[in-house]
């Protein structure tokens, strides 16, 4: 940025006025007027000091006091740096200039225009007012604004009111706006969007380089990258290579699988395709009819090579609520277009009245429905009857779930080691509006494969693909080795039920 050698002409031509004496160029004409020292030059004004040069209409000189005031098509050249104006003020002895009307600067790089300007040298500021603009003659870099601030002491500009700033697909704006030109840094304070042609950027503080395109962000902070938005109370940005993290109160979106994640840290990057939230990391995805939601302690993002995502991984006290189905396990994967989920390590999951477990769990959803359950390993489902006390029981190293429109199991296959223990029930109708139901007793079966059909968490029939061996107890000669399947437990305090379960542990 050249932008401070436009303003450094004020500097210019206060030294060539506080110095030496004016000689004047032929043409000029120079009226004293002895009593109070003040001179008057008119006709072509111009004229030069130790290679400066100065041109207007007309002028007043007062030499004792070094000031200056020159009218009309004003002119000032130094260095290769030309400045105009209507008129100009200077006084030496206060360090102050002003200059009026139509002002402009420029060098060979950079030209700038306002309504008008001052340079105050004892406070070190330039300032100008009312439409400033600065542009590149030789790029599209520009900025725009009500109020421009210089310090050339620190190299620093303020701008304020309407700021625009661009340099090439770099476009900034802001109600304030400070620019290191050195350093090459924006600084912002108050409401401030940044865009190129992938990103969109807001905060209300902050900075970012805009040599290397990086910076850190505060206060309302939040990005737009494709399909991808990202809030937090900060917010460090790489534009070059679309990395961003955030830390806070954070929030991240994805407008295209229609799900959110809120947590306290994140990371998004194009570069290594993934990202991650944790601290408390809370999800949801939006379905066609209802809400799938699901935490843990870290939520990982899985991307493809176009940065689509297409996985979430989680670690460490998954959650998740569906409205037909629950669960929890230390390790989970989900596939966002398929609506599929893979659970590991100790996964339980929960379907109205039924409570299934395995040591890996397979669920394809399809919106607000179950679709099907795959359970692997020490695979059982359970199904209560009556509190704590009977419940109708399958294990297998396989379990295939199947479900109706309600969510609830309607058959499952059990391959391998299959074992069965449920309590058939008898209806006897007692009068016209009264039905007796009794169960009358425990049927066991092992089969190597069963086919279980059930209804409303009742076994309606079984079928088996080879010689089963069972055995059945009348209720009141049960054994009670026989009421369990093997590793039986029931565990209804750990069901998440609502949103705020994610977060927060059971008693």
């Amino acid at each position: 940025m050249r932008f401070a050698f436009l303003l450094m002409a004020f500097v210019c031509w206060g030294t060539l006025l506080s110095q030496g004496t004016l000689q004047l160029l032929p043409g000029t004409e120079k009226i004293y007027a002895i009593q109070n020292g003040i001179h008057r030059l008119v006709g072509t004004v111009s004229f030069t000091y130790q290679g400066n040069t100065m041109y207007c209409d007309s002028a007043h000189y007062n030499e004792p006091g070094k000031a200056v005031r020159a009218y009309g098509n004003v002119h000032i050249q130094k260095n290769g740096i030309n400045l105009y104006a209507d008129s100009i003020y200077y006084n030496e002895s206060l360090k102050y200039a002003k200059l009026w009307g139509h002002v402009k600067a420029r060098d060979n790089a950079y030209k700038m225009s306002a309504d008008s300007m001052d340079y105050d040298a004892k406070r070190g500021r330039a300032i100008f007012r009312s439409a400033g603009k600065i542009e590149s003659i030789v790029s599209d870099e520009s900025i725009v604004c009500q109020r421009g601030y210089f310090y050339p002491g620190n190299g620093s500009f303020f701008f304020s009111g309407k700021v625009h700033y661009k340099k090439g697909k770099l476009d900034v704006k802001a109600d304030t706006l400070q620019f290191a030109y050195e350093q090459q840094k924006l600084y912002f304070l108050g409401n401030a969007q940044l865009s190129n042609d992938t990103v969109r950027i807001f905060c209300q503080k902050g900075w970012f380089h805009v040599q290397d395109e990086y910076g850190k962000l505060y206060k309302q902070a939040e990005i737009f990258h494709q399909q991808h938005l990202i809030k937090g109370d900060t917010l460090f940005i790489n534009t070059k290579k679309n990395d961003y993290e955030a830390f806070g109160n954070v929030f991240y979106k994805d407008t295209q699988e229609q799900f959110a994640l809120l947590g306290k840290r994140a990371l998004l990057s194009d570069t290594r395709h993934k990202g991650y939230i944790t601290g408390e990391a809370l999800g949801f995805q939006v379905l066609e009819k209802d809400t799938l939601y699901w935490s843990a302690d870290t939520l990982y993002l899985e991307r493809d090579s176009s940065n689509n995502n297409k996985y979430i991984t989680a670690y460490r006290d998954f959650k998740f609520i569906h409205p037909q189905l629950q669960g929890k396990a230390d390790f989970a994967k989900y596939e966002l277009k398929s609506q599929e989920f893979i659970l590991q390590e100790r996964p339980i999951l929960w379907t109205n009245s039924a409570e299934l477990k395995a040591d890996t769990a397979r669920i394809w959803l399809k919106d607000s429905t179950i679709q099907q359950i795959y359970l692997k390993d020490r695979a059982s489902i359970l199904m209560e009857l009556q509190k704590d006390s009977l419940y109708n029981q399958l294990a297998a190293t396989e379990l295939i779930a199947h479900f109706d429109s309600s969510g609830n199991i309607n058959l499952v296959e059990a391959l391998g080691q299959a074992w069965t223990i449920f309590y058939p029930e008898s209806k006897k109708q007692l009068n016209d509006t009264t039905i007796q139901v009794q169960r009358e007793g425990l049927n066991r079966l092992f089969a190597d494969h069963l086919e279980v059909s059930i209804e409303a968490k009742e076994v309606m029939s079984i079928t088996y693909f080879d010689q089963p061996e069972g055995i059945f107890y009348p209720m009141q000669q049960i054994d009670p080795k026989e009421k369990w399947i093997k590793n039986f437990s029931w565990n209804p305090k750990i069901r998440p039920l609502k949103v705020s379960d994610l977060r927060s542990e059971h008693p």
